[in-house]
């Protein structure tokens, strides 16, 4: 059955409506970043460029290094951008824009979010960089996707569930594991490993006090002190569990790396950030194009 035009929206040039690009533009791997301008702070280090697209916060740049051709695509902040993002990539990836319908070969992508993130333990100071083993979600995202549990890793939802006496007028907490591939690839003495909770805001989410008070208080406290096994909750941010879950669902691999600028249990953040992202992105590359 083809999907309806109020479903799938084109731009008048054929491109998908929010990310604003075609088919051809859209590289197997596809590297996202929050933050527009962090776009070509990845892609100049590419060889060579093909393809610039901007529209709203959605950059997108498409190119080659070592031979290796990618995407790098900025998706903005929070797991409601992620919905938009990755569905619009997949439909690019495995729906004939043209006809609406679904492609009778998938096609596989694979996304490795390079981000910023905070860090529960001292043992991840600020300027290292962590990969998320898993995504653990505060977001709600994936419960409004059918069979989403065939994805998710219930025994740690559960786990954490138990442990966190978590608020029931909250959305439930989902977890969903990370791409063990991608995961070899990008792991060496270099980086940290653990799960990644994702917030659904920065501050009453993430329990920083302004002029309001979060609920709980101590949610860092709570986070840092759960244990799954040998698993534990290194790093909070606010897009991993999505991009894990409509990943997973989809049929896609995904893996996070995150630059911790932030290091919540010494109250530290980096002197230099721009500069430790950069190092992150430079060592990221260099690993996915081996």
């Amino acid at each position: 059955m083809s999907k309806a035009a109020s479903e799938l929206i084109l731009n008048p040039d054929g491109s998908i409506y929010h990310c604003n690009i075609r088919p051809e533009h859209l590289a197997d791997l596809v590297i996202t970043v929050g933050d527009p301008d962090r776009v070509r702070e990845v892609s100049k280090y590419f060889d060579h460029i093909e393809f610039k697209s901007q529209k709203r916060e959605i950059v997108t740049h498409t190119g080659t290094l070592n031979g290796k051709r990618m995407t790098v695509i900025s998706t903005g902040m929070g797991t409601d951008n992620i919905d938009i993002v990755f569905s619009e990539l997949d439909a690019l990836a495995n729906i004939d824009l043209s006809t609406g319908e679904i492609k009778s070969e998938f096609r596989k992508l694979s996304f490795v979010r390079m981000g910023t993130s905070g860090a529960l333990h001292k043992e991840n100071p600020v300027d290292s960089y962590v990969l998320s083993t898993y995504g653990l979600g505060f977001d709600g995202l994936l419960h409004f996707y059918r069979d989403s549990e065939k994805y998710r890793s219930l025994e740690i939802e559960k786990a954490f569930l138990k442990h966190s006496n978590w608020d029931s007028k909250k959305a439930m907490p989902y977890a969903v594991k990370g791409s063990d591939r991608l995961f070899d690839k990008l792991n060496s003495e270099l980086t940290g490993a653990g799960i990644t909770a994702t917030a659904i805001g920065f501050y009453g989410p993430q329990g920083r006090y302004l002029r309001l008070i979060p609920d709980p208080e101590n949610i860092n406290e709570i986070l840092a002190e759960f244990s799954f096994g040998d698993l534990k909750i290194t790093n909070f941010e606010m897009e991993t569990s999505a991009i894990y879950g409509l990943s997973a669902m989809l049929g896609h691999e995904a893996l996070s790396i995150n630059c911790i600028i932030a290091n919540r249990a010494q109250g530290e953040f980096s002197k230099d950030s721009h500069k430790s992202v950069d190092l992150m992105i430079q060592y990221a590359l260099e690993k996915l194009t081996k």
